[in-house]
């Protein structure tokens, strides 16, 4: 089985950074292999912008930047975001990689003609938000449930996937990293496992 682990952080020596290769190793000793795409590093442009609004108003076709990322999505049986939680979600540029490749036509199909259709049905997700703040914090304010809700539901199942698991690891700027990081490993080590598990 194959993975495709997008990790969204401008800093190489990041924990989010080791938490996505920890996924990576732990793939591999179970004999799956992976891709890691660093987003900042390989320089995705996040911005959606007019030729993106094209695309979904099927006027246009998707650039060769947003092809490229679908293709690698498609050759993948799952799929792995790795990322800071910034102002309770996701960095924007992850957000803008999810803006532009999950277009009208390749993950929904969206027109005022007819009913909506979910096209990703055959993708499975897994979500690791790497968080600052305690469970406390997260729980006291329900942002855990906001990003569910945010994330989990209104992007993924907007298009038929299906998020397998949605982990918060907190406290990464004053705990012990070793306890994420071994969990990361494990997590990779089960990934293609927990496809028949709920999420």
């Amino acid at each position: 089985m194959h993975a495709l682990v997008v990790v969204a952080h401008h800093d190489p020596q990041s924990l989010t950074h080791s938490l996505a290769a920890k996924v990576v190793e732990g793939l591999a000793q179970n004999g799956h292999s992976a891709e890691l795409a660093d987003l900042f590093a390989e320089g995705f442009n996040p911005v959606f912008a007019a030729a993106d609004h094209a695309v979904h108003q099927r006027t246009a076709a998707p650039g060769a930047d947003v092809l490229a990322e679908q293709a690698r999505i498609d050759r993948s049986d799952a799929l792995v975001l790795v990322f800071p939680v910034y102002w309770w979600s996701m960095p924007a540029l992850l957000k803008g990689w999810i803006d532009r490749v999950f277009s009208n036509g390749w993950a929904f199909d969206f027109s005022t003609e007819a009913p909506m259709v979910k096209m990703l049905g055959r993708l499975n997700v897994h979500l690791v938000g790497v968080g600052g703040a305690d469970a406390a914090t997260f729980s006291k304010h329900g942002y855990g449930q906001a990003m569910k809700t945010q994330i989990d539901h209104g992007i993924f199942d907007y298009c038929g996937a299906r998020v397998v698991s949605s982990t918060l690891l907190l406290e990464s700027e004053s705990a012990d990293p070793g306890a994420h990081l071994q969990r990361m490993f494990e997590h990779g080590r089960r990934l293609f496992a927990e496809v028949a598990e709920p999420a």
